[in-house]
């Protein structure tokens, strides 16, 4: 097994919504750490500025998981490249497994032969299709994704600890806080559509842990200088529905709850892709980390939108 050469943090999909995050994260942290690299095919810098060097990274060509490790030799790996829409995985179901399962098999070979910390990003929605579990679902449940996307992601989870025994999956929930302008997430796709004039329906009976990307970017940096691997769940406290997520996100911007329409997951017709409780139990991971993992209602304002 190769040694790193240097003490770099890469972050794969750093100019995601998540990813962005991560990379501010991985700065904060470095200290005297040399470098924080974000790599993706758009890299976009609205949120990391300057202290990150944003390298190209198209996921889909064959060599670019070893190209990308031969030139930079990173110690610490956050991989948050993924196909995350349901509908884009839907639509695009070879693309998904690309994204989804194939090139987090790589990236964790990658992180095996030369000795990298890796921990990759999944999500909660590899639940769903069973009965749901006080409390929330523990990283032993057994997974039953309802949607293409949870069924790569599942895939995913198992192709990255086959090949990389001491990487970390991590499972987040559903996402929001600040994204730059770019209407991403939870938060500022609401408010994105509010400003254009439309009115989004939110489900009464979709029932997730929401957390602020803040929170979950700093507890993925967090767990980059831990030795814990396997499978971890890193979600917020509360269990709530999409509608009251929304409403409290309005309040947070002074604006009225008339701004959305509450509907049942039937009106939308996503039922037999979206779960209706996909909630996690994260007492594990807040029994390992210092960063905090609160949730809507406690975070300051700040941390659901700008």
């Amino acid at each position: 097994m190769r040694k790193p050469a240097s003490g770099a943090t890469l972050v794969l999909g750093g100019s995601g919504f998540l990813g962005a995050h991560v990379v501010m994260a991985a700065i904060a942290r470095a200290g005297e750490e040399p470098q924080v690299y974000s790599a993706s095919r758009q890299p976009h810098v609205a949120l990391t500025g300057s202290a990150a060097r944003t390298v190209p990274f198209d996921a889909l060509r064959a060599d670019s998981v070893e190209a990308l490790f031969e030139e930079l030799s990173p110690r610490r790996v956050v991989l948050c490249t993924a196909l995350a829409k349901i509908s884009d995985c839907e639509a695009y179901p070879e693309l998904a497994r690309a994204l989804n399962v194939e090139l987090p098999r790589r990236v964790a070979s990658a992180c095996a032969a030369s000795g990298a910390r890796l921990v990759t990003v999944s999500t909660d929605l590899v639940f769903g299709g069973g009965a749901p579990r006080a409390g929330g679902y523990g990283e032993s449940d057994p997974p039953a994704p309802v949607s293409h996307y949870g069924r790569t992601k599942m895939e995913g989870e198992v192709a990255v600890l086959e090949a990389c025994g001491n990487a970390l999956v991590v499972r987040v929930p559903l996402l929001f806080g600040p994204s730059g302008g770019r209407g991403l997430g939870a938060s500022d796709s609401l408010l994105a559509a509010i400003a254009r004039g439309e009115r989004p329906r939110l489900c009464t009976d979709e029932w997730r842990t929401p957390l602020s990307v803040v929170e979950a970017a700093a507890a993925l940096c967090e767990l980059l200088d831990t030795q814990h691997a396997g499978r971890l769940h890193v979600a917020g406290r509360h269990r709530i529905t999409r509608y009251d997520l929304g409403l409290w996100m309005l309040r947070a911007k002074g604006l009225s709850a008339e701004c959305v329409e509450p509907v049942g997951s039937a009106e939308l017709g996503q039922g037999a892709l979206r779960p209706p409780d996909a909630c996690l139990d994260a007492r594990r991971a807040r029994s390992i980390l210092s960063s905090p993992l609160t949730g809507a209602g406690e975070t300051v304002d700040s941390a659901c939108c700008v």
